[in-house]
């Protein structure tokens, strides 16, 4: 999820890693499968399938896997045909939200998404009343073993990131949204270790929710969300609470 505290978004993520692995590769199938049936299963002339591969490999999605998921979707085996949908809307205290599908059944995820927004104090809007809020960026998390910063610098843009900022467990690079998951890999090599790869949508400005019973109905439609296989990326402005650290 892409929001104010980033680095907060990708650790609440992590706290439930374990659970979240086969979610994490049931989207990715997704992606790959859509890309394959599009471009062609050879990345070497399906540069997306490329972005794609490295991406599954960011998050450590087996390669025996990326390779049966690519070998299905050019097959007659994967009957799927999955659609890309996008829904936009406000959580509570009117938090914007944009939600990114692929689904293989319109109706059943564009019911789902109304039902979460409505249960927990939101309501969905129609195209386009909080995207023009978003930019579109690639955002790559990584990790902060206290490098030095005069050659991150160097590597950075030598990997041909934008820009990047510096936190206490941390580092988060920008780049062109088109060149994320190269850019991570370039990064990979360098020897930084790479938490998050991602196309993000960087809001232009942020929400802070005061009320606990906000907060609480927003943190759970974020996670309503996240459990729908359906949903492949959700993008809010939600500046986030930071989360305690563990002992």
């Amino acid at each position: 999820m892409s929001g104010h505290s980033k680095w907060s978004n990708i650790k609440r993520k992590k706290e439930a890693a374990d659970g979240a692995k086969a979610k994490v590769f049931t989207r990715i199938g997704r992606e790959i499968s859509v890309c394959v049936k599009e471009g062609g299963p050879d990345p070497a002339s399906n540069s997306k399938l490329r972005d794609l591969i490295s991406k599954a490999k960011a998050n450590n999605v087996p390669n025996e896997n990326i390779e049966r998921i690519i070998k299905k979707a050019a097959g007659e085996g994967d009957k799927n045909n999955y659609e890309q949908m996008t829904y936009e809307g406000y959580g509570p205290g009117g938090i914007a939200v944009i939600v990114e599908c692929l689904t293989d059944n319109k109706n059943r995820t564009a019911g789902d998404v109304r039902h979460y927004f409505d249960k927990f104090g939101g309501n969905l809007g129609t195209t386009g009343c909080v995207s023009f809020m978003f930019t579109r960026k690639g955002l790559i998390t990584l990790e902060n073993d206290g490098c030095d910063e005069d050659k991150l610098i160097e590597d950075c843009f030598e990997s041909g990131a934008d820009d990047f900022s510096v936190e206490e467990e941390a580092i988060e690079v920008s780049t062109d949204p088109n060149q994320v998951f190269a850019v991570s890999e370039n990064l990979r090599s360098m020897g930084y270790t790479v938490l998050s790869a991602e196309e993000a949508m960087i809001p232009s400005t942020y929400t802070t929710l005061e009320d606990e019973n906000q907060i609480r109905l927003m943190n759970l439609l974020l996670d309503a969300l996240d459990d729908n296989d359906d949903v492949q990326q959700v993008h809010h402005n939600w500046n986030m609470p930071q989360l305690p650290d563990e002992d």
